[in-house]
């Protein structure tokens, strides 16, 4: 995968929730963005309405980098109570619950905090339109969920060798101890073994570490429908001058690192 082109993705923010095996009153969220998360958050932006074909969007490669985890958060969610009988929730049966009943209870699970990049590749005209559309989004995009929208810029733009730059890019997270190295942790739909050389001792992503169901076949609300696919999963050490802090500090080395070069003088002949 190496010298691919492709989009680069900020996914940070106060809160945001990957559901993966959310069912009922049970909300939980996986410990990274999923695939059919980010192609949520593309179709939102791109003006895609629930049910809509997204079997453009599917062909997209995903990688992500944890830049920071975050901090798992619970939240104990209610919906009806203390309301009149009319205004409580409906019941399957078209019915309103009993007034002993009406609060619903829920457990929802959010990420504190946390940071990731995610880098995808495609096709061309599809990266393009995406691109487009994250500029100017028709709907504003969230984290997983509506309530988690993102802070500061989610494209970073558009780059001839994406992976590269997700290793390459400033780290979210503050430098901590005198290590000249940092460990990271990349996740993708595809073998890892292109981020870098092999650490000794640590394994080099060829191998998949498990199975996931996020990706997506459709977003109806009646038909939603995922397959499951590999997950690969590596630990990279990175020079720890790559950590630049959170908020400000970090903004500033980003829009260093993507600042416009001035190209290299020609030579001139001998």
């Amino acid at each position: 995968m190496s010298g691919e082109a492709g989009l680069l993705l900020r996914l940070a923010g106060p809160l945001q929730s990957w559901g993966e095996r959310s069912k009922f009153n049970e909300r939980d969220t996986a410990p990274f963005p999923t695939r059919s998360g980010v192609i949520g958050l593309l179709a939102c932006t791109l003006g895609r309405r629930r049910g809509e074909d997204i079997g453009d969007l599917a062909r997209l490669s995903l990688t992500v980098r944890a830049d920071r985890p975050g901090v798992l958060l619970r939240d104990l969610h209610t919906v009806g109570g203390g309301l009149p009988a009319r205004h409580t929730v409906t019941t399957a049966e078209g019915k309103k619950r009993p007034t002993a009943a009406a609060t619903l209870l829920s457990h929802r699970y959010y990420l504190a905090d946390a940071a990731f990049t995610a880098a995808l590749t495609g096709p061309a005209d599809i990266l393009q339109a995406c691109a487009a559309a994250l500029r100017e989004p028709f709907w504003p995009p969230y984290l997983g969920r509506r309530s988690c929208p993102p802070e500061g810029p989610l494209l970073l733009g558009e780059f001839d060798d994406v992976h590269r730059h997700l290793v390459e890019l400033p780290l979210a997270r503050p430098r901590r101890g005198t290590a000249s190295t940092v460990p990271v942790v990349f996740h993708s739909d595809r073998p890892l073994t292109h981020l870098a050389p092999t650490t000794a001792g640590t394994d080099n992503g060829s191998e998949p570490t498990g199975q996931v169901n996020d990706q997506p076949l459709n977003f109806h609300p009646q038909r939603r429908a995922y397959h499951s696919r590999s997950r690969y999963q590596r630990t990279v050490h990175l020079p720890a001058d790559r950590c630049h802090g959170l908020g400000a500090d970090y903004l500033k080395a980003l829009a260093t690192y993507l600042a416009p070069r001035p190209p290299r003088p020609e030579s001139s002949p001998a």
